[in-house]
């Protein structure tokens, strides 16, 4: 072929693609707005577990309980609450009395977040789903609060600034707190004020480092692992078994599990916080045991029907992600028969003894 024709060939194969590339170009112009308007809002970032609530029958019976084990000091009050640091804090757990019609348990968990704003996050939680409150009453029924978010006003003492706390339940009624990274409990604008630390009159017999995670029965467990993921942006950290699997929350040691069935359509049934679990320094199994025993708790075989103030071991084993030989789970009830477990500080809910080893 001559030069002239070869330009002709090469300028008529140019413009072919040329009209490809607009037809592209239009065709992806036409989607991108149908595209843009499905597309869910952003995630809310989120960095630790900060905290969780205990409805007890004797809060003062129930301080001198932690305290003996795990010489926790008070962090702070509200009311008739007491919040017990957990580690170095700010991290804590509170005790509150029972409400009228209410069951020993755990009430809420708390997640903090960077940055915290109530009224950013609370338009962002509606972005995602949920409608604003009011608050289901302590003792009414969990589903009342399905898919709800709420803010509770703390005054402010001597003349400080109320204290806005943050809430939300999700599909079947499990309660989520909102809170800063630096919320103690305490007053000031997130809750950080926490000027007056009480120490602990016992030593305890060992020491608590941090949260690591909560276990929740629901009747749907993949829709409660998918409406978490979507919310915070998580993704799965391990596998206790085929349809188990563990969301990853913070340093990719705490996470938040929710086993269950897969019940379609709208829950007829709350869910449940089964039990929360922590680290402890020095995780010795049979050394915590006797520890638990010499104070008077009562060693039994499993949790099954297990008594207030019981501890014992769930072997966790490959079939449910564990070790050959299985992992060691360690539980105890406290006064209120409410189950705790203490794990070592590198547990992840993985494989291996110690439960450490995850994606």
């Amino acid at each position: 072929m001559n030069k002239f024709t070869d330009y002709i060939q090469n300028s008529e194969l140019a413009s072919v693609l040329s009209r490809r590339n607009l037809l592209k170009m239009l065709a992806a112009m036409s989607v991108a707005p149908s595209v843009l308007a499905q597309a869910g809002p952003s995630p809310i970032k989120i960095e630790k577990l900060h905290l969780f609530g205990l409805r007890v029958s004797d809060v003062a019976r129930s301080v001198a309980f932690y305290q003996d084990l795990f010489g926790m000091p008070i962090q702070s009050r509200q009311g008739q609450t007491v919040c017990l640091r957990v580690g170095d804090g700010p991290a804590f757990f509170s005790l509150s009395p029972l409400g009228s019609n209410e069951m020993p348990g755990i009430s809420h968990i708390g997640l903090s977040v960077p940055e915290f704003d109530a009224d950013r996050l609370t338009r962002e939680l509606v972005a995602h789903g949920l409608t604003l409150g009011p608050a289901t009453p302590p003792g009414q029924p969990p589903l009342n609060s399905a898919m709800k978010t709420w803010t509770k006003i703390r005054p402010g003492g001597g003349g400080t600034t109320n204290t806005r706390d943050l809430y939300f339940a999700d599909s079947e009624g499990l309660v989520f707190q909102l809170t800063s990274t630096e919320y103690c409990g305490g007053g000031g604008e997130v809750g950080q004020n926490c000027p007056v630390i009480e120490p602990s009159d016992a030593p305890g017999m060992m020491k608590l480092v941090d949260l690591n995670h909560f276990t929740n029965f629901m009747s749907n467990g993949p829709r409660a692992n998918q409406f978490f993921m979507d919310l915070f942006g998580l993704d799965y950290l391990a596998y206790q078994g085929p349809t188990s699997p563990t969301v990853s929350v913070g340093d990719g040691k705490q996470f938040l599990m929710f086993v269950g069935g897969a019940q379609e359509g709208k829950p007829t049934q709350p869910g449940r916080i089964d039990h929360v679990s922590m680290s402890v320094e020095e995780f010795d199994v049979d050394g915590i045991r006797g520890k638990l025993t010499d104070y008077g708790l009562t060693a039994q075989e499993s949790g099954n029907n297990a008594p207030p103030l019981a501890h014992w071991v769930s072997m966790r084993m490959p079939n449910r992600g564990g070790a050959e030989g299985g992992t060691p789970e360690l539980y105890f009830s406290d006064p209120d028969g409410i189950h705790i477990q203490l794990q070592h500080v590198d547990y992840c809910g993985g494989g291996g003894y110690l439960g450490d080893q995850c994606s």
